[in-house]
Protein backbone atom coordinates (compact mmCIF):
# COMPACT_ATOMS: atom_id res chain seq x y z
CA UNK A 1 0.00 0.00 0.00
CA UNK A 2 1.60 3.23 -1.09
CA UNK A 3 1.85 6.81 0.19
CA UNK A 4 2.13 9.30 -1.91
CA UNK A 5 3.33 12.89 -1.62
CA UNK A 6 2.10 15.03 -4.73
CA UNK A 7 3.48 18.87 -4.25
CA UNK A 8 1.99 21.50 -6.63
CA UNK A 9 -1.43 19.46 -6.18
CA UNK A 10 -3.89 22.30 -6.75
CA UNK A 11 -1.63 23.17 -10.31
CA UNK A 12 -2.60 22.14 -13.99
CA UNK A 13 -0.24 18.99 -13.68
CA UNK A 14 -0.62 18.07 -9.92
CA UNK A 15 -4.31 18.33 -10.11
CA UNK A 16 -4.53 15.70 -13.24
CA UNK A 17 -1.83 13.62 -11.52
CA UNK A 18 -4.14 13.20 -8.84
CA UNK A 19 -6.87 12.54 -10.56
CA UNK A 20 -4.99 9.71 -12.25
CA UNK A 21 -4.32 7.90 -8.90
CA UNK A 22 -7.66 8.20 -7.90
CA UNK A 23 -8.49 5.61 -10.73
CA UNK A 24 -5.07 3.71 -10.89
CA UNK A 25 -4.73 3.20 -7.38
CA UNK A 26 -6.60 0.22 -5.79
CA UNK A 27 -5.60 1.56 -2.09
CA UNK A 28 -3.46 3.89 -0.47
CA UNK A 29 -2.52 7.51 0.61
CA UNK A 30 -2.35 10.42 -1.29
CA UNK A 31 -1.33 13.54 0.38
CA UNK A 32 -1.20 16.97 -2.32
CA UNK A 33 0.18 20.25 -0.94
CA UNK A 34 -0.05 23.40 -3.03
CA UNK A 35 0.01 26.96 -1.28
CA UNK A 36 -2.63 28.57 -3.75
CA UNK A 37 -0.34 31.64 -4.64
CA UNK A 38 -1.79 33.99 -7.06
CA UNK A 39 0.60 33.89 -9.74
CA UNK A 40 -2.54 33.18 -12.25
CA UNK A 41 -6.34 33.33 -10.87
CA UNK A 42 -6.42 31.19 -7.75
CA UNK A 43 -10.39 30.60 -8.65
CA UNK A 44 -9.17 27.96 -10.86
CA UNK A 45 -7.13 26.38 -8.12
CA UNK A 46 -9.81 26.21 -6.47
CA UNK A 47 -11.88 24.65 -9.04
CA UNK A 48 -9.54 22.01 -9.67
CA UNK A 49 -9.35 20.84 -5.97
CA UNK A 50 -12.87 20.98 -5.73
CA UNK A 51 -13.08 18.59 -8.66
CA UNK A 52 -10.45 16.28 -6.53
CA UNK A 53 -12.88 16.20 -3.23
CA UNK A 54 -16.02 14.81 -5.53
CA UNK A 55 -13.86 12.62 -7.45
CA UNK A 56 -11.97 10.74 -4.72
CA UNK A 57 -12.83 7.71 -4.41
CA UNK A 58 -13.51 5.23 -1.43
CA UNK A 59 -10.39 3.26 -0.76
CA UNK A 60 -8.10 6.25 -1.03
CA UNK A 61 -6.83 8.12 1.56
CA UNK A 62 -6.71 11.65 0.63
CA UNK A 63 -5.56 14.47 1.99
CA UNK A 64 -4.99 18.27 0.40
CA UNK A 65 -2.43 20.46 2.82
CA UNK A 66 -2.86 24.58 2.38
CA UNK A 67 1.04 25.32 2.45
CA UNK A 68 4.73 26.24 0.72
CA UNK A 69 7.41 23.38 0.22
CA UNK A 70 9.37 26.54 1.08
CA UNK A 71 7.96 25.93 4.52
CA UNK A 72 10.89 23.56 5.92
CA UNK A 73 9.15 22.55 8.86
CA UNK A 74 6.06 21.77 7.14
CA UNK A 75 7.72 19.69 5.01
CA UNK A 76 9.51 17.97 7.13
CA UNK A 77 6.33 17.25 9.78
CA UNK A 78 4.18 15.90 6.79
CA UNK A 79 7.55 13.62 6.23
CA UNK A 80 7.50 12.31 9.83
CA UNK A 81 3.82 11.97 9.72
CA UNK A 82 3.07 10.24 6.53
CA UNK A 83 6.18 8.29 5.92
CA UNK A 84 6.07 8.66 2.46
CA UNK A 85 7.06 5.92 -0.52
CA UNK A 86 6.83 8.20 -3.98
CA UNK A 87 7.49 12.10 -3.63
CA UNK A 88 6.37 13.78 -6.49
CA UNK A 89 7.22 17.03 -6.84
CA UNK A 90 5.51 19.46 -9.11
CA UNK A 91 5.61 22.66 -6.87
CA UNK A 92 7.37 25.25 -8.62
CA UNK A 93 6.93 28.90 -9.25
CA UNK A 94 6.54 28.90 -13.22
CA UNK A 95 6.91 30.87 -16.09
CA UNK A 96 10.13 32.56 -18.35
CA UNK A 97 8.61 36.22 -18.49
CA UNK A 98 7.06 36.13 -15.06
CA UNK A 99 11.31 35.15 -13.91
CA UNK A 100 12.80 38.66 -15.59
CA UNK A 101 10.51 40.59 -13.23
CA UNK A 102 10.38 38.77 -10.22
CA UNK A 103 13.02 36.41 -8.94
CA UNK A 104 12.87 36.38 -5.43
CA UNK A 105 9.69 34.12 -5.78
CA UNK A 106 11.57 31.52 -8.10
CA UNK A 107 14.79 31.01 -5.40
CA UNK A 108 12.02 30.55 -2.62
CA UNK A 109 10.27 28.17 -4.25
CA UNK A 110 12.62 26.41 -7.14
CA UNK A 111 15.62 26.35 -5.23
CA UNK A 112 15.07 26.22 -1.51
CA UNK A 113 11.25 24.77 -1.77
CA UNK A 114 13.24 22.07 -3.84
CA UNK A 115 15.86 21.79 -1.70
CA UNK A 116 13.54 20.75 1.49
CA UNK A 117 12.13 18.27 -0.61
CA UNK A 118 15.49 16.68 -1.03
CA UNK A 119 16.40 16.91 2.58
CA UNK A 120 12.90 15.54 3.84
CA UNK A 121 13.65 12.13 1.27
CA UNK A 122 17.60 12.28 2.36
CA UNK A 123 16.03 12.15 6.11
CA UNK A 124 12.66 9.90 5.55
CA UNK A 125 14.03 7.18 7.39
CA UNK A 126 16.03 8.71 9.92
CA UNK A 127 13.33 10.56 11.72
CA UNK A 128 11.33 7.59 12.65
CA UNK A 129 11.99 6.76 16.10
CA UNK A 130 9.87 3.46 16.23
CA UNK A 131 11.60 0.37 15.65
CA UNK A 132 8.57 -1.39 14.64
CA UNK A 133 7.85 0.95 12.32
CA UNK A 134 11.49 1.25 11.03
CA UNK A 135 11.18 -2.46 10.15
CA UNK A 136 8.25 -1.78 7.87
CA UNK A 137 9.22 1.04 6.33
CA UNK A 138 12.44 1.94 3.64
CA UNK A 139 12.30 5.56 3.41
CA UNK A 140 11.76 7.53 0.28
CA UNK A 141 12.25 4.47 -2.56
CA UNK A 142 11.43 7.23 -5.34
CA UNK A 143 12.10 10.92 -6.24
CA UNK A 144 10.17 12.35 -9.13
CA UNK A 145 9.98 16.30 -10.14
CA UNK A 146 9.53 18.61 -12.87
CA UNK A 147 12.19 19.84 -15.21
CA UNK A 148 11.53 21.59 -17.94
CA UNK A 149 12.59 22.09 -21.64
CA UNK A 150 13.59 25.42 -20.91
CA UNK A 151 16.97 24.11 -19.78
CA UNK A 152 17.76 23.77 -23.46
CA UNK A 153 18.24 27.76 -23.55
CA UNK A 154 19.52 28.82 -26.84
CA UNK A 155 20.57 25.83 -27.98
CA UNK A 156 20.49 25.60 -31.40
CA UNK A 157 20.65 21.69 -32.50
CA UNK A 158 17.29 20.21 -32.42
CA UNK A 159 15.51 17.68 -31.28
CA UNK A 160 16.83 18.42 -27.65
CA UNK A 161 18.27 15.54 -26.31
CA UNK A 162 18.96 14.22 -22.50
CA UNK A 163 22.17 13.95 -23.92
CA UNK A 164 22.86 17.57 -25.07
CA UNK A 165 24.55 19.69 -22.83
CA UNK A 166 22.30 22.58 -20.84
CA UNK A 167 24.76 24.77 -19.57
CA UNK A 168 23.34 28.14 -21.20
CA UNK A 169 20.11 29.01 -20.01
CA UNK A 170 18.31 32.34 -21.07
CA UNK A 171 16.06 32.52 -18.42
CA UNK A 172 16.23 32.49 -14.52
CA UNK A 173 13.05 29.95 -14.65
CA UNK A 174 15.60 28.00 -16.74
CA UNK A 175 18.57 28.52 -14.76
CA UNK A 176 16.53 27.29 -11.18
CA UNK A 177 15.14 24.07 -13.27
CA UNK A 178 18.70 22.98 -14.25
CA UNK A 179 19.86 23.79 -10.34
CA UNK A 180 17.09 21.49 -9.76
CA UNK A 181 18.60 18.76 -11.75
CA UNK A 182 22.02 18.92 -9.99
CA UNK A 183 20.86 18.93 -7.06
CA UNK A 184 18.56 15.58 -7.43
CA UNK A 185 22.25 14.28 -9.07
CA UNK A 186 24.11 15.67 -5.76
CA UNK A 187 21.55 14.08 -3.40
CA UNK A 188 20.76 10.47 -5.35
CA UNK A 189 25.32 10.30 -5.73
CA UNK A 190 25.72 11.14 -1.90
CA UNK A 191 22.68 9.84 -0.32
CA UNK A 192 21.27 6.77 -2.85
CA UNK A 193 18.05 8.47 -3.23
CA UNK A 194 17.10 7.36 -6.51
CA UNK A 195 15.27 10.46 -8.24
CA UNK A 196 13.73 10.76 -11.76
CA UNK A 197 13.94 14.49 -13.78
CA UNK A 198 10.77 14.82 -16.05
CA UNK A 199 11.69 17.44 -18.69
CA UNK A 200 8.15 18.64 -19.67
CA UNK A 201 7.64 20.47 -23.28
CA UNK A 202 4.83 23.00 -23.46
CA UNK A 203 2.07 21.29 -21.44
CA UNK A 204 -1.66 22.42 -22.41
CA UNK A 205 -5.15 21.29 -21.59
CA UNK A 206 -8.54 22.07 -20.15
CA UNK A 207 -8.33 23.95 -16.67
CA UNK A 208 -4.19 25.08 -17.65
CA UNK A 209 -2.55 27.97 -17.12
CA UNK A 210 -3.98 31.01 -18.07
CA UNK A 211 -0.53 31.93 -18.67
CA UNK A 212 0.00 29.64 -21.24
CA UNK A 213 -0.36 31.41 -24.72
CA UNK A 214 -3.59 28.93 -26.23
CA UNK A 215 -5.46 30.30 -23.05
CA UNK A 216 -4.10 33.84 -23.00
CA UNK A 217 -4.98 33.94 -26.72
CA UNK A 218 -8.25 33.08 -25.91
CA UNK A 219 -9.04 35.08 -22.86
CA UNK A 220 -7.97 37.91 -24.93
CA UNK A 221 -10.00 37.42 -28.33
CA UNK A 222 -13.00 37.05 -26.15
CA UNK A 223 -12.90 40.47 -25.07
CA UNK A 224 -11.57 41.65 -28.10
CA UNK A 225 -8.26 42.41 -27.35
CA UNK A 226 -5.23 41.67 -29.66
CA UNK A 227 -2.76 38.77 -29.22
CA UNK A 228 0.89 38.70 -30.18
CA UNK A 229 2.64 36.37 -31.74
CA UNK A 230 5.91 36.35 -31.04
CA UNK A 231 9.26 36.47 -33.05
CA UNK A 232 6.22 37.37 -36.02
CA UNK A 233 5.30 34.00 -35.86
CA UNK A 234 8.64 31.91 -36.61
CA UNK A 235 8.37 30.27 -33.31
CA UNK A 236 7.76 26.30 -33.08
CA UNK A 237 6.52 24.63 -29.65
CA UNK A 238 6.54 20.85 -29.17
CA UNK A 239 2.76 21.19 -27.50
CA UNK A 240 1.98 18.44 -25.13
CA UNK A 241 -1.53 17.50 -23.84
CA UNK A 242 -1.51 17.02 -20.19
CA UNK A 243 -2.92 13.66 -20.16
CA UNK A 244 0.12 12.49 -22.11
CA UNK A 245 2.36 14.37 -19.51
CA UNK A 246 0.81 12.30 -16.64
CA UNK A 247 1.09 8.94 -18.32
CA UNK A 248 4.78 9.85 -18.81
CA UNK A 249 4.52 10.51 -15.05
CA UNK A 250 2.60 7.84 -13.59
CA UNK A 251 4.93 5.27 -15.58
CA UNK A 252 8.18 6.71 -14.39
CA UNK A 253 7.03 6.96 -10.60
CA UNK A 254 6.36 2.80 -10.82
CA UNK A 255 10.15 2.45 -12.26
CA UNK A 256 12.23 3.98 -10.27
CA UNK A 257 16.49 3.80 -11.54
CA UNK A 258 18.17 0.71 -9.98
CA UNK A 259 20.50 1.22 -6.80
CA UNK A 260 24.21 -0.43 -7.40
CA UNK A 261 27.69 0.47 -5.79
CA UNK A 262 30.41 0.89 -8.72
CA UNK A 263 33.71 -0.78 -8.60
CA UNK A 264 34.64 1.42 -5.28
CA UNK A 265 32.38 -0.21 -3.92
CA UNK A 266 30.43 3.93 -3.76
CA UNK A 267 26.86 4.27 -4.83
CA UNK A 268 26.13 4.71 -8.91
CA UNK A 269 23.95 7.40 -8.70
CA UNK A 270 20.19 6.65 -9.37
CA UNK A 271 19.10 9.18 -11.82
CA UNK A 272 17.60 9.76 -14.66
CA UNK A 273 16.31 12.43 -16.89
CA UNK A 274 13.74 12.66 -19.19
CA UNK A 275 12.01 14.55 -21.76
CA UNK A 276 8.42 14.20 -22.33
CA UNK A 277 7.21 15.65 -25.30
CA UNK A 278 4.90 15.45 -28.40
CA UNK A 279 7.80 15.53 -30.91
CA UNK A 280 5.88 17.30 -33.18
CA UNK A 281 7.06 20.81 -33.06
CA UNK A 282 4.29 23.03 -34.42
CA UNK A 283 4.06 26.65 -36.12
CA UNK A 284 2.81 29.17 -33.87
CA UNK A 285 0.92 30.50 -36.95
CA UNK A 286 -0.53 26.97 -37.34
CA UNK A 287 -0.97 26.62 -33.81
CA UNK A 288 -3.09 30.20 -33.76
CA UNK A 289 -5.22 28.77 -36.92
CA UNK A 290 -5.96 25.51 -35.16
CA UNK A 291 -7.07 27.65 -32.04
CA UNK A 292 -9.05 29.81 -33.83
CA UNK A 293 -10.91 26.77 -35.94
CA UNK A 294 -11.84 24.71 -32.71
CA UNK A 295 -12.73 28.50 -30.61
CA UNK A 296 -15.29 28.59 -33.36
CA UNK A 297 -16.51 24.81 -33.68
CA UNK A 298 -16.79 24.80 -29.77
CA UNK A 299 -18.70 28.13 -29.78
CA UNK A 300 -16.81 29.87 -27.95
CA UNK A 301 -16.28 33.14 -30.10
CA UNK A 302 -18.89 33.99 -32.98
CA UNK A 303 -18.36 32.42 -36.58
CA UNK A 304 -17.90 35.60 -38.20
CA UNK A 305 -15.31 36.74 -35.47
CA UNK A 306 -12.45 38.67 -37.56
CA UNK A 307 -9.51 36.91 -36.34
CA UNK A 308 -6.96 39.19 -38.55
CA UNK A 309 -8.17 42.52 -37.13
CA UNK A 310 -7.11 40.70 -33.62
CA UNK A 311 -3.82 38.86 -34.21
CA UNK A 312 -0.08 41.05 -34.34
CA UNK A 313 3.24 39.87 -35.33
CA UNK A 314 5.73 40.97 -32.72
CA UNK A 315 9.20 40.25 -31.75
CA UNK A 316 10.90 37.59 -29.51
CA UNK A 317 10.83 38.38 -26.61
CA UNK A 318 13.52 38.21 -23.57
CA UNK A 319 14.02 34.98 -22.27
CA UNK A 320 11.94 33.01 -24.82
CA UNK A 321 13.31 30.23 -27.27
CA UNK A 322 12.52 30.13 -31.07
CA UNK A 323 12.01 26.34 -30.83
CA UNK A 324 11.50 23.69 -28.76
CA UNK A 325 11.65 20.19 -30.35
CA UNK A 326 11.87 16.89 -27.66
CA UNK A 327 13.75 13.75 -28.97
CA UNK A 328 11.38 11.19 -26.16
CA UNK A 329 13.46 8.13 -27.84
CA UNK A 330 14.76 7.64 -24.03
CA UNK A 331 11.10 7.62 -22.45
CA UNK A 332 9.28 5.51 -25.31
CA UNK A 333 12.77 3.01 -25.15
CA UNK A 334 12.98 2.54 -21.05
CA UNK A 335 8.79 2.58 -20.63
CA UNK A 336 7.00 2.30 -23.92
CA UNK A 337 5.17 5.24 -24.04
CA UNK A 338 5.45 8.12 -26.36
CA UNK A 339 2.72 11.41 -26.33
CA UNK A 340 -0.08 10.32 -28.88
CA UNK A 341 -3.00 13.24 -28.53
CA UNK A 342 -2.61 15.39 -31.51
CA UNK A 343 -2.64 19.37 -31.19
CA UNK A 344 -5.86 19.30 -32.69
CA UNK A 345 -8.15 16.96 -30.49
CA UNK A 346 -5.99 18.88 -27.65
CA UNK A 347 -7.24 22.16 -28.47
CA UNK A 348 -10.72 20.90 -28.98
CA UNK A 349 -10.74 19.38 -25.21
CA UNK A 350 -9.32 22.90 -23.97
CA UNK A 351 -12.01 24.72 -26.06
CA UNK A 352 -15.12 22.77 -25.00
CA UNK A 353 -13.84 22.96 -21.37
CA UNK A 354 -13.74 26.52 -21.78
CA UNK A 355 -17.07 26.70 -23.16
CA UNK A 356 -18.58 24.94 -19.97
CA UNK A 357 -16.65 26.77 -17.62
CA UNK A 358 -17.10 30.24 -18.59
CA UNK A 359 -20.77 29.64 -20.14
Amino acid sequence: MKTILVTGSAGFIGANLVKRLFKDMKEGTIVGVDNLNNYYDVSLKEYRLRELGELKPANINYTFVKGSIADKPLVDSLFAEHKFDIVVNLAAQAGVRYSIDNPDVYIESNIIGFYNILEACRHSYDVISSEVEKSQYQGVQHLVYASSSSVYGGNKKVPFSTDDRVDNPVSLYAATKKSNELMAHCYSKLYNIPSTGLRFFTVYGPAGRPDMAYFGFTNKLLKGDTIQIYNYGNCRRDFTYVDDIVEGIVRVMAKAPEKRNGEDGLPIPPYAVYNIGGGQPENLLDFVQTLQEELLRAGVLPKDYDFEAHKQLVPMQPGDVPTTYADATALERDFGFTPKITLREGLRKFAEWYKEYYG
